[in-house]
């Protein structure tokens, strides 16, 4: 398996994307480097969520690019991303980690013991034969993130993984983000908790009104942010 830094740093330059007359994100360029989880953070209607679509190719630009700073022809891009709410399959917890894993091309001989082994890195393992859309809620978004785990990539996007989540979920749900980032995944991230943000991040991007002011790494920006808006932003003041 590749390791982040062999492929990274993927990079957005002078990004924007509008639906119909409304400009949604304006002239974005920012670098996700490998390492320590990147969280993009911002009042609601900042763009966090369309940012990370675009990031992962699921939607197309109005304007600039997404681009990976090494050429193609020396990487295999593997990246995943997870939803604040997981659509499961009507099968069991392990047929739902299974089925990304074809339509990847994983070779058949290797499906099962990746599934077990991301079920048991989500506490699951004991559930593999249990329907999916029976598990609990939390239990319902570790199965999202094992999917995602399974298919080893290098880049994982999460969108606001845990905002449904009780704080026992939570805490489940960012456990796993620091195991997946410790076994060299590079995680990106959207949050609007300033504490999960505080606790997962390694460097954060700060978004207001469609574009980035800031991005930095997590320990300046929480303790010395550059703007006034992001500094009203941590006080709670920020007014969209």
């Amino acid at each position: 398996m590749r390791t982040p830094d062999s492929i990274l740093p993927l990079c957005a330059e002078g990004l924007c994307f509008s639906a119909g007359d409304v400009e949604i994100l304006s002239d974005i360029s920012l670098k996700i480097t490998a390492g320590a989880p990147t969280l993009l953070i911002g009042a609601n209607g900042a763009g966090k969520s369309v940012l990370l679509r675009l990031l992962h190719g699921l939607l197309k630009p109005s304007a600039g690019r997404v681009f990976w700073a090494m050429p193609t022809d020396q990487a295999v891009r593997r990246q995943a991303m997870v939803f604040q709410r997981p659509v499961l399959l009507r099968r069991s917890v392990l047929a739902n980690t299974l089925y990304p894993m074809a339509l990847a091309g994983v070779a058949p001989e290797e499906r099962n013991a990746r599934a077990e082994e991301a079920l048991t890195l989500v506490g699951l393992a004991d559930r593999a034969d249990d329907p999916a859309r029976k598990l609990s809620v939390g239990q319902q978004q570790r199965l999202a993130l094992a999917r995602a785990a399974a298919l080893l990539p290098e880049l994982l996007f999460l969108d606001e993984p845990s905002a449904s989540l009780d704080p026992a979920a939570t805490r489940a749900v960012e456990e796993i983000v620091l195991k997946l980032a410790a076994r060299g995944t590079k995680i990106v991230m959207t949050t609007h908790d300033l504490g999960q943000a505080r606790r997962l991040a390694g460097d954060v991007v700060f978004l207001h009104r469609g574009s980035v002011l800031e991005q930095a790494p997590a320990e300046a920006f929480f303790q010395q942010p550059a703007s006034a808006t992001a500094r009203a932003f941590l006080r709670g003041e920020l007014v969209w």
